[in-house]
């Protein structure tokens, strides 16, 4: 079973089509949900997909222009009126939390969580650590400031192996020591070593996403060997001119970047609502990084798949 999901809840870019919805994603990361942008109608976007609000605890803000975060008021709202507990925290530009902060005091002041705004910046930064995940910023190029957000699994407990630990007589209070790689020391002084006592854990998997950006060389660093890349990609070859002037990338762009870097896999989202359908974007793309993907609503991708 993945203990890594990641759920497309929206890829489209500024202009409000009937294909897409603007930017925001959910990543489950073994039943914690991590929402990633919060474009208009996210909480419809959820519940369409099945995910419960209640393990919703963090929101990753990646830059204030309103198709990725103007969904924030009617997702608040809707937790609340759900009587959601705990807490929710913001990950937001300062800008960002004070006028929210506003918003949500005027709209929706009678909230049965806790809401906070954590600070970030376009400085790199791990904002959010638990025993299983860190969550770290990387500064974006775009027309304000803006940021990714890279997913990192913390490394995995080793497996133990029934027969073999049986076979030597390995007490029960010396698993937790073998599944973080100890060798064994019995009584007697023989070491017995882990790989004999375990199997290697699964691999820990890493997502970087990138929301608006143009092509950057910072960004190729900032993502280089990761797993999985979600990169926008607005534009075609024949747009390249809006990409620059707009600070966005192009397809073939998102492809460089992924060849570049030596990532394993490449997601492409935000699309201009000038293109009835992507194939044109994932073509171009697979040109320069064959192993490439179209970000689509309701899409659910299994991240350990690496």
């Amino acid at each position: 079973m993945s203990t890594l999901n990641l759920n497309i809840l929206g890829c489209g870019s500024a202009t409000s089509t009937l294909r897409h919805q603007p930017s925001c994603q959910v990543l489950d990361v073994r039943g914690k949900l991590f929402m990633i942008d919060c474009g208009e109608g996210a909480q419809l976007s959820m519940r369409k997909m099945r995910l419960k609000f209640s393990r919703l605890n963090n929101i990753f803000i990646s830059h204030l222009h309103g198709d990725h975060c103007f969904g924030l008021l009617g997702l608040i709202s809707t937790m609340a009126l759900l009587e959601k507990g705990g807490t929710v925290t913001v990950h937001i530009f300062k800008d960002g939390a004070k006028m929210f902060s506003e918003l949500l005091d005027y709209f929706c002041r009678e909230r049965p969580f806790d809401l906070k705004f954590n600070i970030i910046d376009t400085h790199p930064a791990v904002i959010y650590e638990d025993n299983s995940i860190t969550v770290s910023t990387i500064p974006l190029s775009h027309r304000l400031p803006c940021v990714g957000f890279i997913f990192r699994e913390k490394p995995k407990l080793r497996h133990i192996n029934p027969e073999e630990c049986a076979k030597h007589n390995i007490p029960l209070h010396a698993m937790n020591l073998l599944k973080n790689g100890m060798d064994y020391v019995s009584p007697d002084g023989q070491v017995i070593p882990n790989d004999v006592l375990t199997t290697n854990p699964e691999k820990a998997v890493s997502y970087a996403y990138c929301s608006d950006t143009k092509y950057s060389k910072r960004v190729i660093d900032s993502v280089r060997d990761v797993d999985w890349l979600y990169h926008e990609a607005t534009y075609g070859d024949e747009n390249i001119k809006n990409a620059v002037s707009r600070y966005h990338s192009t397809a073939r762009q998102a492809g460089m970047v992924a060849s570049e870097a030596h990532v394993q896999k490449l997601i492409l989202g935000h699309y201009s609502s000038r293109y009835v359908e992507e194939d044109v974007l994932l073509s171009q793309a697979q040109e320069e990084f064959p192993n490439t993907m179209l970000a689509m609503e309701g899409l659910k991708i299994d991240l350990s798949d690496v």
